[in-house]
């Protein structure tokens, strides 16, 4: 009889233990979090959060509540139990379950569903938007040479106008209510606009290759134009506040084939990188002072910023560089703001607060760079390690117009001119999904400050949100009249603003 039972347990225990899947946890770079683990096949999302919490000690670390984390299986979220991923992927239990945990924002950005203002006033198509840093602020660069600047929360009408421009525009402001300063000094088309990530300054670019500076607070032009491109810009970038603030330094890029370092105190240009033999497309001041440019000579460059010496060249692509994206831009872009919006007494503490937000997101890993190319193909870098690819990242069957790193830079998206959005991920450069559903060329994309949805405009005239999670249409924004050629998500997660060829720029919300 005891044998009997014994021989029942042992086969129970067996039973058991066949109901257990072993799983080796490990962070976005591979790191293992501990020794493989025996898990039951109950197990889920909800059951991981509560041990991935407990082995990190957030609790106790964090004096606050557990940290949300979303777990990956090959690039695929897991929002099932264990046992009934297995059994669907028809993955044996016998195989280490290898789960990547990453955390998530602790805020949340609720999509944009519908077209809350839509702005009339410029006279030729929309070509750039840019929210300011604290999201206050709204700055439109547009083909009649102007750049326009909104004041976001001001509830009346407070603006400096004159002549024509108060008329067409008295009505449109009267609603809206919104303050708004138009910038209308260059001679053609403004193609860039640059917020310093200390909100203290904007940068527009045009097509004659002079640059303009201004003040955000009173809207007028902060000194002389700023002239010796030869030909017209094609980038701006700020240098980080985290390593120089109030911010000075900006990087200007142009299709005269140089790329120029300008500081706004002296007013002058203080570098100039030569090097490209053909115009460089984009331009990117990294988190460790390194500037990199793209180019149509197919070639990437990087570039220290005392004296403009080369540091290192990134070759791969077949055809023009198109689009550069870091891993940390997110940041850089923003520098201490983040989605509250909180707002600074001192330089010293909005870099301070730069840095930390800047390591935080980084992590021990080196800085990673994406580049988008007129050959159908991407490159997945690791500059300061190498000067040869991580991954080559291929799929898409047209040019790669735009590239973008989601804020926490755990994510790649892609738009193109073959009319699909496509996601990668951010550290290894894996194909995850492609969204399908615009019927034109995707010409830019933006992420919500969250990571979880991706903003895309189009020649189709609409503009999408897409749902990383489910890896599925969020919301179909149609409105614009013509081809959207600029679309930005504010820092604060609120508002979306589109311009395109229809003249109009679009305020989207909630």
């Amino acid at each position: 009889m005891e044998v009997e039972a014994a021989a029942a347990m042992a086969m129970e225990e067996d039973r058991e233990l066949n109901k257990r899947v072993i799983c080796q946890l490990t962070d976005s770079e591979g790191t293992a979090l501990g020794a493989p683990i025996f898990l039951p096949e109950s197990a889920g999302p909800k059951e991981l959060q509560q041990l991935v919490n407990k082995l990190l000690d957030n609790v106790r670390i964090h004096h606050e509540e557990k940290m949300p984390y979303a777990f990956y299986v090959s690039d695929h979220e897991l929002v099932v139990q264990l046992g009934l991923y297995l059994q669907k992927n028809k993955v044996s239990v016998e195989k280490v379950l290898n789960i990547v945990y990453q955390p998530q924002a602790v805020f949340r950005i609720r999509p944009v569903t519908r077209c809350s203002s839509t702005i009339a006033g410029h006279t030729e198509a929309v070509l750039s938007v840019a929210f300011s840093p604290d999201g206050r602020q709204l700055a439109s660069g547009s083909g009649d040479t102007t750049v326009r600047l909104w004041d976001l929360n001001t509830q009346t009408p407070l603006f400096t106008l004159n002549g024509y421009d108060l008329l067409l525009l008295y009505c449109l402001l009267s609603v809206i209510r919104n303050k708004v300063y138009i910038l209308c000094r260059h001679k053609n088309w403004v193609l860039c606009i640059a917020w310093s990530p200390d909100g203290k300054y904007l940068v527009s670019g045009s097509k004659t290759g002079e640059l303009l500076c201004w003040d955000p607070l009173t809207g007028k032009q902060s000194g002389n134009p700023l002239t010796g491109h030869k030909k017209w810009i094609t980038g701006i970038s700020w240098e980080p506040v985290h390593l120089s603030a109030p911010c000075r330094r900006f990087v200007s890029a142009s299709k005269d084939g140089d790329a120029r370092i300008w500081d706004t105190t002296l007013k002058k240009c203080v570098i100039c990188l030569t090097g490209h033999t053909l115009a460089i497309t984009c331009v990117k001041w990294g988190g460790d002072g390194v500037i990199y440019t793209g180019s149509q000579d197919c070639t990437i460059k990087m570039w220290e910023t005392t004296q403009g010496k080369l540091i290192r060249e990134l070759k791969g692509h077949g055809h023009w560089v198109n689009s550069l994206a870091l891993s940390t831009e997110y940041i850089l872009r923003t520098g201490a703001f983040d989605h509250t919006s909180k707002q600074y007494s001192s330089p010293e503490e909005m870099k301070k607060v730069a840095l930390e937000r800047y390591n935080k997101t980084k992590g021990s890993a080196p800085e990673r760079l994406v580049s988008g190319s007129d050959d159908f193909t991407m490159f997945l870098w690791e500059p300061a390690v190498s000067k040869q690819p991580k991954t080559r990242m291929t799929g898409h069957q047209q040019l790669v117009n735009h590239v973008y790193f989601s804020p926490d830079g755990l994510w790649v998206a892609s738009a193109s001119f073959d009319k699909s959005v496509k996601l990668w991920n951010g550290i290894t450069g894996n194909f995850v999904a492609a969204f399908r559903g615009h019927v034109g060329p995707v010409y830019q994309i933006s992420w919500s400050a969250d990571s979880r949805l991706l903003l895309s405009g189009s020649k189709d005239s609409t503009l999408k949100v897409w749902d990383i999670r489910t890896q599925k249409l969020k919301q179909d924004l149609p409105g614009h009249a013509d081809e959207v050629f600029a679309v930005d998500w504010s820092p604060d997660g609120e508002k979306v603003a589109s311009g395109g060829k229809d003249k109009v720029m679009k305020l989207w919300m909630g």
